[in-house]
């Protein structure tokens, strides 16, 4: 073991013991350890700040960092799990690919770990990988040449994936505009130098949804066990042009029923409903569902299921209201189509099903809200109760249409109640026991974990007492500093 890596262990160590109490998972208030939570210190001001030093540095227009950044996480700190084999996860504020982390913390001479959970490095690492790339750009102030270096750094392979990902994806962020509580890209003028995007077809089952079909798909069984009869709600772990594109690759043996962008404003369809899409890699076990449909167990969850990815990280903090209406109103669609009662047990995230390498949609997707918005769009009661499937006359079309407005900025927070204290417990639980693995070996105990993953995740330590050290706007408990700095977590020189 390097020095180095020594050093940040034994600093990580220091740092575990002076966490504070560990803070209550049940109740659900804002200061109850999110895996990415805004801080005061993380104001639109600085962030805007972050963005035009990283683009001074790095001769990289700061309003198309910004562009980047919102199409990608919607200016939210993740960190990507592994959603599809073979993909990368997208990382930090930038949504910077896993897999061009090392090559960025190489350009940048750091650890990779503060690319990851550093959001001022993850902005810098990002525009050091745009500089390194744009050596066939003749005028860096023109930002219509860029959009070939953006669709490289995107790490999208597929090409109508690109294409999409640069018209309808960063570029159009640029011409229409940004205006959040975190920060502001004023709208531009600006046209690509990119291939267009193919022309959209329309989805037969669902009025509003576009039609990209994927190969990823096979015949249901036939009968009552191939019958759709549960919904099974993920997260791309990633951008929306991202996501449907990779499912629609042959190469990439997997897919999902639909996919929903970031603000709502889209859908795509991938496989019809009456076919079996390859979305969930589990054999279904009632023991996860409070022992609902035990006669399934055993067979595999694609079989009945009809699977909803949806632009986004299981790690982040928060969910625009336009995607989580547009989704409810999917659901409501499906749901009177197919009978499948409106409630927990019948409207369920992947990681509830498959929680041995999945945690999606996460622990901060609003499923009480949700289940609401679901009820009220088909006009039925509240999600408290098991709603049956029938027909209603409430928000959804006759055909099933997915709303196609564009709804509040996907950084924002959902309106609505959360999730029950012990859901939140159970899926937190969940989440902290796979990120203390996967990240170191399960050695810190789980009572800690909750209240310093935030460490790694941002460059912050959550304490009760603490102060802001210099312009990297981290909190650090007093004495510590040293030790991180040693430690390569932090470098108080910069």
């Amino acid at each position: 073991m390097s020095l180095y890596r020594s050093g940040a262990l034994a600093a990580l160590a220091l740092l575990t013991a002076g966490c504070s109490t560990p803070l209550n998972l049940d109740t659900g208030v804002a200061d109850d350890p999110q895996p990415n939570v805004d801080t005061q210190f993380e104001s639109a001001a600085s962030l805007d700040q972050d963005f035009l030093d990283a683009a001074a540095e790095f001769d990289v227009p700061a309003n198309l960092l910004q562009a980047i950044a919102y199409e990608n996480t919607g200016w939210q700190m993740v960190e990507g799990q592994e959603e599809f084999e073979g993909k990368a996860p997208l990382v930090g504020l930038m949504g910077l690919p896993e897999d061009k982390v090392e090559v960025a913390a190489t350009l940048l001479d750091i650890h990779p770990d503060m690319v990851r959970y550093g959001r001022r490095t993850n902005i810098r690492a990002y525009a050091a990988l745009m500089d390194a790339a744009a050596s066939g750009v003749p005028d860096r102030d023109a930002l219509g040449l860029w959009a070939t270096t953006v669709a490289y750094v995107s790490g999208i392979e597929e090409s109508e994936g690109q294409a999409h990902y640069i018209h309808r994806g960063v570029y159009k962020r640029l011409q229409d505009g940004v205006r959040t509580e975190l920060g502001t890209i004023e709208a531009v003028d600006v046209q690509p130098v990119f291939q267009l995007p193919a022309q959209d077809r329309r989805s037969a089952d669902r009025s509003g949804v576009v039609w990209r079909a994927s190969p990823n798909t096979s015949a249901r069984p036939s009968g009552a066990a191939g019958t759709p009869s549960m919904v099974i709600i993920h997260t791309c772990e990633g951008s929306y042009s991202g996501c449907w594109s990779w499912l629609t690759n042959s190469s990439s043996g997997v897919s999902a029923h639909y996919v929903v962008n970031s603000d709502g404003s889209e859908v795509s369809q991938l496989v019809t409903e009456d076919r079996k899409a390859w979305h969930i890699g589990a054999t279904y076990d009632c023991a996860l569902n409070s022992s609902t449909n035990c006669a399934r167990n055993g067979s595999s969850s694609n079989n009945f299921t009809v699977g909803i990815e949806h632009a986004g990280y299981a790690s982040q903090s928060s969910w625009s209201s336009g995607l989580l209406d547009t989704s409810a109103n999917l659901v409501c669609g499906i749901s009177r189509d197919w009978s499948i009662p409106r409630d927990r047990y019948h409207v369920v995230g992947h990681g509830q099903l498959q929680p041995y390498n999945r945690v999606d949609p996460g622990p901060n997707w609003p499923w009480t809200a949700y289940l609401d918005r679901i009820n009220a769009a088909c006009g039925s009661s509240s999600s408290g109760g098991s709603s049956s499937g029938g027909s209603s006359s409430g928000a959804v079309s006759s055909s099933g249409g997915s709303s196609s407005g564009a709804a509040a900025a996907s950084g924002g927070s959902s309106s609505g109640s959360s999730s029950s204290g012990a859901n939140r417990h159970r899926h937190r639980q969940q989440y902290d026991r796979q990120w203390a693995q996967r990240r170191h070996g399960g050695q810190l105990g789980l009572d800690r974990v909750g209240q310093c993953r935030r460490l790694l995740q941002h460059g912050l330590l959550v304490a009760q007492y603490g102060r802001v050290f210099g312009s990297r706007k981290l909190l650090v408990l007093p004495g510590l500093s040293a030790d991180l700095d040693r430690a390569g977590l932090v470098d108080l020189g910069q």
